[in-house]
């Protein structure tokens, strides 16, 4: 684990090289980032970098692993409305696109396969908790509560930039923005309604 400030000084200069960081990541990637311009950014040294992060590729998973539980807190699931959850995770994906860079370049550099983080179950149990329970009760559609969750995260980024045909930005109109939330309110209660593939997977 990264080392943790001691003072409010120490705390500042944290915070500023974990900005700089996810900025620099989020652009280049971990292959082609620099720990040079990350230090210049933050108004830091590199002797300073190491010593609470330890290497680039540490000072990489801190920032990582940080977007993953900020998705997690700031945009909690709600199984009982898995629409409204998605619109939420398309603002947020409005706000902070970084965070969704991030996550690709770990798709591309790190994980081409499988889970993207080895503790994954820290950020889906009580994802894929909440939808089963939700599944019992006759709230949402049978199926894999994993293959529903990773449908609904994926209708949500449809606009986001990971998207292969338009990455949308939190500067177009707001009728725009109302529009794709409309719609992908409706597709994903359409895809999720209970009573909807409700044979038990084989």
């Amino acid at each position: 684990m990264p080392e943790q400030p001691q003072t409010s000084r120490g705390a500042a200069t944290y915070q500023r090289i974990l900005d700089a960081a996810t900025e620099e990541f989020a652009q280049h990637g971990i292959a082609g980032a620099r720990i040079e311009r990350i230090v210049t950014a933050a108004r830091t040294n590199k002797a300073q970098l190491y010593a609470y992060f330890g290497d680039k590729e540490r000072l990489f998973d801190a920032i990582f692993l940080s977007s993953l539980e900020r998705i997690t807190n700031v945009v909690p699931i709600d199984a009982d409305d898995l629409a409204d959850w998605s619109v939420r995770l398309y603002d947020e994906y409005l706000r902070r696109p970084d965070l969704i860079r991030l996550a690709t370049w770990t798709r591309l550099e790190r994980r081409p396969a499988g889970h993207l983080v080895e503790t994954h179950q820290h950020y889906d149990d009580r994802k894929l908790t909440a939808i089963a329970e939700a599944q019992a009760a006759g709230r949402v559609r049978a199926g894999d509560p994993f293959d529903i969750m990773a449908m609904v995260i994926a209708m949500s980024m449809a606009w986001s930039p990971v998207s292969n045909v338009y990455a949308a930005s939190s500067q177009e109109p707001d009728d725009v923005h109302d529009q794709r939330r409309a719609l992908l309110r409706d597709c994903v209660q359409s895809a999720t309604a209970a009573g909807r593939g409700d044979a038990s997977p084989s």
